[in-house]
Protein backbone atom coordinates (compact mmCIF):
# COMPACT_ATOMS: atom_id res chain seq x y z
CA UNK A 1 0.00 0.00 0.00
CA UNK A 2 0.75 3.75 -0.53
CA UNK A 3 1.23 6.42 2.06
CA UNK A 4 -1.84 8.34 0.89
CA UNK A 5 -4.27 5.04 0.47
CA UNK A 6 -5.20 2.12 -1.29
CA UNK A 7 -3.06 0.86 -4.07
CA UNK A 8 -5.08 0.56 -7.61
CA UNK A 9 -4.51 -3.02 -8.79
CA UNK A 10 -5.09 -5.01 -12.21
CA UNK A 11 -7.92 -6.91 -10.93
CA UNK A 12 -9.34 -9.72 -13.48
CA UNK A 13 -11.91 -7.39 -15.17
CA UNK A 14 -9.64 -4.70 -16.15
CA UNK A 15 -7.54 -7.39 -17.68
CA UNK A 16 -7.33 -9.06 -21.05
CA UNK A 17 -6.93 -12.60 -20.75
CA UNK A 18 -8.04 -14.43 -23.53
CA UNK A 19 -6.40 -14.85 -26.51
CA UNK A 20 -9.34 -14.51 -28.87
CA UNK A 21 -9.73 -11.22 -27.11
CA UNK A 22 -6.22 -9.66 -28.46
CA UNK A 23 -6.78 -11.38 -31.50
CA UNK A 24 -10.01 -9.28 -32.05
CA UNK A 25 -8.51 -5.98 -30.50
CA UNK A 26 -5.58 -6.75 -33.87
CA UNK A 27 -7.90 -7.59 -36.35
CA UNK A 28 -10.83 -4.98 -36.06
CA UNK A 29 -8.82 -1.90 -33.69
CA UNK A 30 -7.07 1.23 -34.66
CA UNK A 31 -3.73 1.69 -33.36
CA UNK A 32 -1.80 4.73 -32.03
CA UNK A 33 1.25 4.76 -32.66
CA UNK A 34 4.18 6.52 -30.39
CA UNK A 35 7.53 6.86 -29.47
CA UNK A 36 8.05 3.60 -27.23
CA UNK A 37 4.88 1.69 -27.83
CA UNK A 38 2.12 0.70 -29.95
CA UNK A 39 -1.19 0.64 -28.82
CA UNK A 40 -4.29 -1.09 -30.65
CA UNK A 41 -7.86 -0.29 -29.10
CA UNK A 42 -11.29 -1.54 -30.09
CA UNK A 43 -14.77 -0.67 -28.77
CA UNK A 44 -16.81 -4.06 -27.32
CA UNK A 45 -20.52 -3.79 -27.69
CA UNK A 46 -21.26 -5.46 -24.10
CA UNK A 47 -19.13 -4.32 -20.54
CA UNK A 48 -18.79 -1.29 -19.04
CA UNK A 49 -15.20 -0.49 -18.53
CA UNK A 50 -11.74 -0.75 -20.10
CA UNK A 51 -10.07 -3.36 -20.22
CA UNK A 52 -5.65 -4.12 -21.20
CA UNK A 53 -3.13 -5.92 -22.04
CA UNK A 54 -0.08 -6.56 -23.02
CA UNK A 55 1.77 -7.98 -25.81
CA UNK A 56 5.84 -8.00 -25.36
CA UNK A 57 7.56 -10.34 -28.32
CA UNK A 58 10.93 -12.26 -27.62
CA UNK A 59 12.26 -10.25 -30.98
CA UNK A 60 12.64 -7.54 -27.90
CA UNK A 61 14.78 -9.46 -25.90
CA UNK A 62 15.16 -12.08 -23.42
CA UNK A 63 12.66 -12.68 -20.65
CA UNK A 64 14.39 -10.56 -17.84
CA UNK A 65 14.44 -7.58 -20.29
CA UNK A 66 10.82 -8.45 -21.85
CA UNK A 67 9.30 -8.55 -17.76
CA UNK A 68 11.04 -5.68 -17.09
CA UNK A 69 8.71 -3.72 -19.97
CA UNK A 70 5.48 -5.17 -18.49
CA UNK A 71 6.74 -4.01 -15.10
CA UNK A 72 7.22 -0.34 -16.04
CA UNK A 73 3.91 -0.77 -19.03
CA UNK A 74 2.14 -1.57 -15.86
CA UNK A 75 2.70 0.65 -13.30
CA UNK A 76 2.38 3.56 -15.91
CA UNK A 77 -0.85 2.37 -16.47
CA UNK A 78 -1.68 1.93 -13.27
CA UNK A 79 -0.36 5.34 -12.46
CA UNK A 80 -2.38 7.27 -15.19
CA UNK A 81 -5.86 5.04 -15.64
CA UNK A 82 -7.98 6.91 -16.43
CA UNK A 83 -11.11 8.08 -14.54
CA UNK A 84 -13.50 7.89 -17.53
CA UNK A 85 -14.81 4.22 -18.36
CA UNK A 86 -16.23 2.52 -21.78
CA UNK A 87 -16.33 -0.45 -22.94
CA UNK A 88 -12.75 -0.82 -24.50
CA UNK A 89 -10.31 -2.94 -25.15
CA UNK A 90 -6.77 -1.96 -25.72
CA UNK A 91 -3.55 -3.87 -26.19
CA UNK A 92 0.15 -2.19 -25.97
CA UNK A 93 3.06 -2.99 -27.57
CA UNK A 94 6.42 -1.51 -26.32
CA UNK A 95 9.38 -1.47 -28.73
CA UNK A 96 12.74 -1.79 -27.87
CA UNK A 97 13.61 1.63 -26.90
CA UNK A 98 10.98 1.56 -23.92
CA UNK A 99 14.00 0.33 -21.73
CA UNK A 100 16.32 3.06 -22.68
CA UNK A 101 13.14 5.43 -21.43
CA UNK A 102 12.49 7.54 -18.37
CA UNK A 103 9.96 6.55 -16.13
CA UNK A 104 8.28 10.34 -16.78
CA UNK A 105 8.29 10.33 -20.08
CA UNK A 106 6.64 6.55 -20.39
CA UNK A 107 4.13 7.87 -18.45
CA UNK A 108 3.11 11.18 -20.83
CA UNK A 109 3.11 8.37 -23.36
CA UNK A 110 0.72 6.52 -21.65
CA UNK A 111 -1.31 9.48 -20.51
CA UNK A 112 -1.48 10.39 -24.35
CA UNK A 113 -2.73 6.94 -25.84
CA UNK A 114 -5.74 7.03 -22.26
CA UNK A 115 -6.43 10.79 -24.50
CA UNK A 116 -6.90 9.53 -27.71
CA UNK A 117 -8.92 6.39 -26.56
CA UNK A 118 -11.39 8.88 -24.43
CA UNK A 119 -11.36 10.77 -27.88
CA UNK A 120 -12.69 7.27 -29.85
CA UNK A 121 -15.06 6.47 -26.94
CA UNK A 122 -16.58 9.83 -27.01
CA UNK A 123 -17.50 9.47 -31.18
CA UNK A 124 -20.86 7.30 -31.96
CA UNK A 125 -20.78 4.94 -33.17
CA UNK A 126 -23.12 3.97 -36.26
CA UNK A 127 -21.50 1.34 -37.85
CA UNK A 128 -21.36 -1.04 -35.17
CA UNK A 129 -19.30 -2.40 -32.37
CA UNK A 130 -15.79 -2.31 -33.81
CA UNK A 131 -16.20 0.65 -36.18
Amino acid sequence: MSGSGKRRKFSRDVRLLQHADFERVYKRGRRHFASHLTAFYWRREAGDTLRIGFTVSKLLGGAVQRNRMRRRLREAVRLHWPKYQAPIDIVINPKKSLLAVGFPALGKEIEQMFEVVRKFAEKPNPGGAGE
